[in-house]
């Protein structure tokens, strides 16, 4: 046999062999996430981090770098499923939604939130794929900064607590003038605030206002309750101001007002357009403008 055709049979057997390996290799599922990256934490060689659907492994020493869009990660594949919505249609995974939330309290969890979308559907669902993201995003973000990112089922300062019975109101405070302190992702606070997110969901949250701080699903779905429909101090709600381009500072605006918003604190404000960023980075969308208020 020639030179060349010796060559030629090595090469095609190699080329056989090498299918055979690879193919098995592309059918396999994904593997499981490992621990969410933190950009706070430490890595060093070798070290596994978990970011938007992939697993990545330190090359060399890092912090705060993050995953894919610096070279000392090395990707290691898709994780989890990938970074892929959820089948409810969510914008946000749930590879996604540990990511934004490596520390969270069990309470809060994504099953519950994906369970509370039913109340609203036109929540992170109107409008194209970027102002779903967005959306998702800005009131995950609001959601973060009011519960040290997702770690505060109830409000921390109790000697608050008998301040939020408003005894004007014609049905009271049935389950005691010290029972409506702030509770779940957005910290929903009075009688009447309660009663209103009652009435809406079809609970008796005036009664039971505990719900809020027993029921996952409940809890987001008070949060959501607030984000469509209520305007606060500012003068839309923060759906609206998502959806009409009005921007995540309007958000701001909506839940807390003049107390953060025209200088009311600065550093509050720069807190929660940062993890907007982070997040919307995650679901690797624009945050858009108008980010402060």
């Amino acid at each position: 046999m020639s030179l060349r055709r010796l060559l030629a049979a090595v090469a095609a057997t190699f080329a056989v062999t090498a299918i055979a390996v690879v193919v098995p290799a592309q059918s396999a599922s994904a593997a499981a996430c490992v621990t969410p990256w933190n950009a706070s934490s430490v890595y060093w060689n070798g070290d596994t981090a978990s970011h938007n659907g992939h697993n990545w492994s330190a090359k060399w020493w890092t912090q705060n770098e993050t995953p894919g869009s610096a070279q000392v990660w090395a990707d290691q594949g898709t994780c989890g499923g990938g970074s892929d919505p959820d089948p409810s249609g969510f914008v946000v995974s749930q590879a996604q939604f540990n990511q934004m939330f490596p520390n969270r309290n069990p309470f809060y969890t994504y099953n519950g939130l994906v369970t509370a979308l039913s109340a609203y559907p036109a929540f992170a669902g109107t409008g194209n794929d970027t102002i779903k993201k967005q959306e998702a995003a800005a009131f995950l973000a609001n959601v973060s900064h009011e519960t040290g990112g997702l770690v505060h089922i109830v409000e921390q300062n109790q000697a608050n607590y008998p301040h939020y019975c408003d005894t004007s109101q014609s049905y009271g405070c049935p389950a005691g003038n010290a029972a409506y302190y702030g509770r779940g992702p957005i910290q929903l606070s009075w009688n009447f605030n309660y009663k209103a997110a009652g009435d809406a969901l079809g609970l008796p949250l005036l009664t039971n206002p505990w719900l809020v701080q027993n029921d996952a699903a409940v809890a987001w779905k008070t949060g959501i309750w607030y984000w469509m429909t209520q305007n606060g101090p500012g003068t839309m709600t923060p759906h609206n101001a998502m959806v009409n381009s009005r921007g995540f500072g309007e958000t701001i605006r909506s839940i807390n007002g003049s107390i953060e918003c025209n200088g009311g604190n600065p550093a509050q404000v720069q807190s929660r357009v940062t993890k907007y960023q982070q997040f919307t980075g995650i679901l690797g969308v624009s945050p858009g403008t108008n980010l402060y208020c």
